[in-house]
């Protein structure tokens, strides 16, 4: 049966159940991967639609053990607590389902074309396990020497990786290395990610692997994943956009969701007022040239001047890029992501990370956010 992704709800779903997502013991990585639904859809490997887009431009591929992750990062889909799940691929990963298929299909599959030419970016994703980084030289190196026209990402472990190791990334043909940081401030970090939870990773490790990415990827070729709306504030994350600009790499955003199952899955989705000015604050740091010491926020930390000229930010607005999903890019337009993650923080009726151009219409839904109006869903013609 083919589910559009347009009928999903604000509580996170399953989309698709075929029968080759029942992960096997067998079904480990380099021989397996999990990739995402999105993904999945584009290789016609899943039937279905996407609402407002044909495809992903980004193959997001994740490392897969039958085990699983062994950190226990408080608002994943994959953390160990979820253990009580009795299939690992069962679980959810940033609200969607990733199903299980052999590397070797994937691969065939893109050589044979049929993403239709979408694909503009390929991304590794690793997890804490004792042979993911191992694992993920072998999908690297099998992709360079067999689709050497789609450039590879890397979503690291730096709790797992030393400096050699992101050097021979980069010399095995890694193009870009990203670290997911995710929370913001060294407090957040380690309630959510470090010991407090009985987590493994630490800020002081993932800083360290973004400065030697910044030294041995160069500028432009790193990036740090952000979640907005685990407690911090606006200042909070842009500070950190900022200094991560400032040692030449990009940030991608992400719009807190809880994971079902998580330990935060009682926490409340990012407010949409404080998502969509961090979004523009960071697109204004990352390509217009703008910098926070030029912002102005009021006492509890929120952007009240954007440090542009009104002229300038309202075409900056109008044209929609800001609230764009952000990520890696592709090959048309450095401004926008090739990762697009279509629906990964936010249902259809109300996309928080949009990942196709806006339209005069959506412009207008995201205003009325920024302005702090109780805008819950876009308007059913926005949906057709």
């Amino acid at each position: 049966m083919t589910v559009r992704a347009d009928s999903v709800t604000e509580a996170p779903v399953n989309f698709y159940r075929p029968d080759y997502h029942i992960q096997t013991p067998d079904m480990r990585s380099p021989e397996y991967v999990q990739l995402s639904t999105a993904a999945a859809i584009t290789l016609g490997l899943v039937p279905g639609s996407m609402h407002r887009t044909a495809c992903t431009h980004c193959l997001n591929l994740l490392v897969t053990y039958p085990e699983g992750c062994r950190a226990n990062c408080s608002y994943c889909g994959l953390a160990r607590h979820r253990e009580e799940s009795r299939d690992y691929a069962d679980r959810n990963f940033i609200r969607v389902d990733w199903p299980t298929v052999g590397y070797e299909d994937v691969i065939a599959r893109v050589r044979n074309g049929d993403d239709r030419g979408q694909f503009e970016r390929m991304c590794i994703s690793m997890i804490t396990h004792p042979n993911s980084d191992h694992d993920t030289f072998v999908l690297l190196r099998k992709w360079v020497d067999q689709v050497a026209h789609i450039p590879v990402s890397i979503l690291s472990n730096p709790t797992t990786l030393n400096r050699d190791d992101i050097l021979r990334l980069r010399d095995e043909g890694a193009d870009i290395f990203t670290v997911a940081v995710d929370a913001v401030t060294p407090e957040i970090f380690e309630r959510t990610r470090g010991k407090t939870v009985d987590s493994p990773h630490t800020w002081k490790k993932y800083w360290q692997a973004i400065e030697w990415a910044a030294e041995i990827f160069g500028p432009e070729k790193f990036g740090a994943h952000l979640i907005c709306g685990m407690g911090e504030t606006e200042r909070e994350m842009l500070d950190i956009a900022q200094r991560i600009r400032d040692l030449g790499g990009h940030n991608h955003m992400f719009a807190f969701f809880p994971e079902q199952g998580s330990m935060m899955e009682d926490w409340n989705p990012v407010s949409r007022d404080q998502w969509r000015r961090v979004q523009l604050a960071r697109f204004i740091i990352d390509y217009a040239g703008g910098r926070i010491d030029e912002m102005r926020f009021d006492d509890a930390g929120r952007v009240v001047d954007f440090g542009l000229d009104r002229s300038e930010l309202e075409s900056l607005i109008a044209s929609g890029k800001p609230f764009q999903t952000s990520g890696c890019p592709g090959k048309s337009d450095e401004e926008v992501s090739a990762c697009n993650r279509p629906y990964g923080d936010s249902s259809p009726a109300d996309i928080l990370s949009f990942p196709f151009v806006l339209n005069a219409s959506d412009v207008g839904f995201v205003r009325r956010q920024m302005a702090g109006e109780d805008v819950g869903t876009l308007d059913h013609e926005d949906l057709d």
